[in-house]
């Protein structure tokens, strides 16, 4: 496992190894860093709104800075760095946002592209549905060379999502190709919102066939999932294991952690919260924090015996490989 070169590497060298690739924030190209400390999958607005009418004059950008810069204000004591936004389009997306919000906290943003199949594709419009996985993947690409919606912030990754069955809906294979088709052109990362991993293996099997090694793709929320067997076949295929709901509750996760750790599989591992956000729909804001990993489930692993090196691991040397672009 990738885990034990890890570990000799941080005891002979007293460093975190870096790696060759890059990570693509909302400000342009960084060198990866493996010594800084990582949340990788959060939520700084989404609008729930649908497809069909979402725009982005539905919030205003001062007022969401407000409501957030508390929340925001509380990762500089835990000395945060990057914030990866997992926000697709058409569900609250705003590079020129995440801009603002980077200069303003000195956190390096990163952002995304890719279509969100889940919840029956409520959150693709009709007329993109219709589209073959080259032509989205044609659409992904552009935004990854070009810049989104007409400005200079470039994707760091791919988001999908599909709903949880197996087979996959017609148009989640689609989605699935086409996250496969430009990752191959990008190196982007493809992290999808998958949930159980009943809808998991079929989306490995279409990465497989159109040319994607597994270790190329995040299993987004597999949290989910209950049978911790799972997890050691996901492994197997080399995947990224995404344990990120630590923002809702953190008891459960230790568990995980602990089973991640006693099978040699730490080191597939990320967490985050899936935390945040603003939500143009409601009136009142409640912003979830993001700071649960820190003040409650780093000391309970640290109870459970994990080391530093252990805990820098999963903050620091697992995100920052997962979402390098190595092309």
């Amino acid at each position: 496992m990738r885990f034990i070169f890890l570990i000799l590497t941080l005891i002979v060298f007293g460093c975190s190894p870096e790696n060759e690739g890059i990570i693509q924030t909302v400000n342009g190209e960084e060198k990866v860093s493996s010594n800084k400390i990582w949340l990788s999958h959060e939520h700084l607005l989404v609008d729930f709104i649908g497809a069909d009418k979402i725009e982005p004059s539905r919030w205003n950008h001062d007022s969401v800075i407000k409501v957030l810069t508390p929340a925001l204000s509380q990762l500089r004591k835990h000395e945060v760095a990057y914030f990866v936004d997992a926000t697709p389009q058409y569900l609250g997306r705003d590079p020129e946002l995440l801009q603002k919000i980077s200069s303003l906290t000195g956190l390096h943003i990163l952002t995304n592209t890719g279509y969100y199949g889940a919840r029956d594709n409520k959150y693709i419009p009709a007329d993109l549905q219709a589209l073959s996985s080259d032509e989205m993947a044609a659409r992904w690409i552009k935004e990854y060379e070009l810049g989104i919606d007409n400005t200079s912030v470039k994707p760091g990754f791919i988001k999908i999502s599909v709903d949880n069955s197996n087979p996959l809906d017609s148009l989640h294979q689609k989605i699935v190709k086409a996250a496969a088709l430009t990752h191959l052109e990008t190196g982007l990362v493809i992290a999808s919102h998958t949930g159980e991993a009943n809808a998991l293996w079929p989306q490995l099997q279409i990465l497989k066939e159109n040319g994607v090694n597994p270790e190329n793709f995040i299993w987004v929320h597999a949290q989910a999932e209950e049978n911790f067997e799972s997890y050691l076949r996901a492994a197997a295929e080399g995947c990224w294991i995404s344990l990120d709901g630590i923002g809702w509750g953190s008891e459960e996760y230790v568990n995980r952690l602990e089973f991640a750790k006693k099978n040699d599989i730490l080191d597939q591992i990320l967490i985050s919260h899936d935390a945040g956000w603003y939500d143009p729909q409601k009136k009142v804001q409640k912003i979830q924090p993001y700071t649960a990993i820190f003040e409650k489930l780093i000391p309970g692993l640290k109870s459970s015996g994990f080391s530093d090196n252990e805990i820098t691991l999963l903050l620091s040397i697992n995100p920052s490989n997962a979402y390098s672009i190595k092309n």
